[in-house]
């Protein structure tokens, strides 16, 4: 026989003056720290077991000229190509042994560089990260051996139709800076050479174009961290032209059975009246994420698009912010043969919306 015994804990009283539990610490105020060179320190210590690190450059694709486009592509592709510091296999494996990860990724205005691991780590991924950051060597055979690696970069992207239609978007609506592409143009994979990557670190990659941000690691941590970026180049660095919205159309025939559309008009640059107005405007039109299979009935752009067509279709606002300008408008997927109609009814959307088809409730649920 198997006795079975159960002891049951006796029932203590909750005191109503009962402190709770603290399981962590609680998330420290966030610092910020600005040093002479011009470098932007902040970090958030929220005592998370993950630590998570990132330097943000003013060095996006603008800050191409049109005889180096593409090599801000080609940069994001370089993080682990041998540097003063550390060859190309000691960086990836160095990483890869303490579980952590490093990624690159670059908008029309700011390259940045994250590494993440355990923040018992953060000294090991930090000493790589510094030298992808501020020692790169860019040997000529690396660099050459990286270009293909741009046309399979640059194919995967494509595959999404959306990345083409911003590509093409932003060369419609700019003249110069904002229109320069985030791949890489055909025309120029194989002829970007090490010293081109050079000049464009050398007059992008300076203090004054720098921020260390970090989450889950103490500020005076990350300041130590930040000494080792006082060898590098101090000043504003190279100067952008000031971005020239001039509007314009282009189409590309694919022969696919869906359109995606962007109409769009100039809208508000970053930190201004008008880009929180947009802000607020795009969620009034229909920006939330949708629910699956449903039919977004809350959205005006679909409610106004729904009413012209009874085929499927997507629509919804578009609002994108930069530091001198601003695009606005919405997108949109339909069939084919309903393109015209859905662009047409989401058009007149917006145009009734600018004539004041909104009330003070949209506006409060938009915010």
């Amino acid at each position: 026989k198997r006795l079975y015994s159960l002891k049951v804990a006796p029932k203590v009283a909750a005191s109503a003056t009962a402190e709770r539990v603290k399981l962590s610490p609680e998330t420290e105020d966030l610092e910020i720290t600005k040093l002479p060179n011009g470098l932007v320190i902040a970090s958030l210590e929220n005592f998370s077991p993950a630590s998570r690190i990132g330097v943000f450059i003013k060095a996006g694709s603008r800050y191409e000229t049109t005889s180096n486009l593409g090599t801000a592509h080609l940069l994001r592709l370089a993080s682990n190509l041998t540097t003063k510091g550390a060859s190309s296999f000691r960086i990836t494996r160095g990483i890869e042994a303490v579980g952590g990860s490093l990624s690159v990724y670059s908008t029309r205005e700011k390259m940045t560089y994250s590494v993440e691991c355990l923040r018992d780590y953060v000294d090991t991924v930090m000493e790589y990260l510094l030298n992808v950051t501020t020692a790169p060597e860019f040997r000529p055979w690396e660099v050459t051996d990286l270009q293909p690696q741009l046309k399979v970069d640059k194919a995967i992207a494509f595959q999404n139709p959306q990345v083409g239609v911003l590509e093409n978007l932003h060369a419609a609506a700019y003249k110069n800076a904002l229109a320069n592409p985030l791949y890489c143009p055909d025309y120029t994979i194989g002829k970007i050479t090490s010293e081109q990557l050079h000049h464009f670190v050398q007059n992008n990659f300076t203090s004054a174009r720098m921020a260390l941000v970090g989450i889950g690691v103490k500020h005076s941590d990350l300041k130590q961290v930040a000494e080792h970026f006082l060898n590098i180049r101090s000043g504003a660095g190279i100067s952008s032209a000031k971005a020239v919205y001039r509007g314009g159309e282009i189409r590309e025939q694919n022969g696919d059975s869906l359109v995606h559309a962007a109409i769009v008009t100039e809208g508000g640059a970053v930190g201004s009246a008008e880009a929180n107005a947009f802000s607020v405007l795009q969620h009034v039109l229909g920006a939330g994420p949708l629910i699956k299979r449903g039919s977004n009935v809350t959205s005006k752009l679909s409610q106004g698009v729904a009413k012209a067509t009874t085929q499927p279709f997507d629509a919804s606002a578009f609002n994108v912010n930069y530091s001198d300008s601003g695009l606005f408008g919405f997108y949109t997927i339909s069939q084919a043969p309903n393109a015209g109609e859905v662009i047409k009814a989401a058009l007149n959307q917006i145009k009734a919306v600018a004539q004041g088809s909104i009330t003070d409730d949209d506006v409060r649920k938009a915010k």
